[in-house]
């Protein structure tokens, strides 16, 4: 018997330790991340299919027509970002788990196209916390920083009231908080195969 497929959407602040998570919930579950497609054009750095599968504004519109999105949008009002439907079916066909990190207005998208899936929210343990994770990073300026940390606080309201995710956890110490989502996915999943 295929052990049942699960897809799992990640969101959250920038800062919060989120991308740590999810590459070791990756490993544990030797689960497939999603690559997302694009309109922005590829860096020389880049590899088509494996960072991003990078497509015209056309095909965008296109894909968008036919319903090949489980959700997208356009970042900063420019390049255009989605999650290609047929991509993820394929992978939970397969009965593997299939990892997702995307921001909030996406979670809302996915828990309308795939209410089965399962949305986690990783919270920082305090906004001062968070602050000092940003300015810790050393990535940006006092400005960038600031729109960073007001973005987030919209971010964290916005997931709280959009009744998007089913769980939100508070990264304070990282080791546990990979545990205890590593012990939700595994949970979830063996919840959707008896149910």
């Amino acid at each position: 018997m295929v052990e049942q497929g699960l897809l799992v959407v990640f969101s959250g602040p920038s800062g919060v330790g989120k991308t740590t998570i999810v590459h070791r919930v990756r490993e544990y579950f030797d689960a497939a991340f999603s690559v997302s497609a694009t309109t922005r054009p590829m860096s020389t750095k880049e590899v088509n299919g494996q960072d991003y599968f990078f497509i015209t504004e056309d095909e965008f519109a296109e894909k968008i027509s036919n319903n090949a999105f489980l959700e997208h949008a356009e970042v900063f009002g420019c390049h255009r970002y989605g999650t290609l439907r047929e991509q993820v079916d394929e992978v939970l066909s397969k009965g593997k788990i299939i990892l997702l990190d995307i921001d909030v207005q996406g979670g809302i998208q996915i828990k309308e196209n795939m209410p089965e899936s399962l949305r986690i929210f990783i919270l920082p343990p305090s906004e001062e916390e968070l602050y000092r994770r940003l300015e810790e990073r050393g990535r940006e300026d006092h400005d960038s920083i600031q729109r960073r940390f007001k973005e987030a606080k919209q971010e964290i309201n916005l997931s709280q009231e959009s009744g998007a995710y089913q769980y939100f956890i508070t990264n304070d110490d990282l080791e546990l908080t990979v545990a205890k989502t590593i012990e939700i996915v595994q949970e979830y999943r063996n919840a959707a195969a008896t149910s």
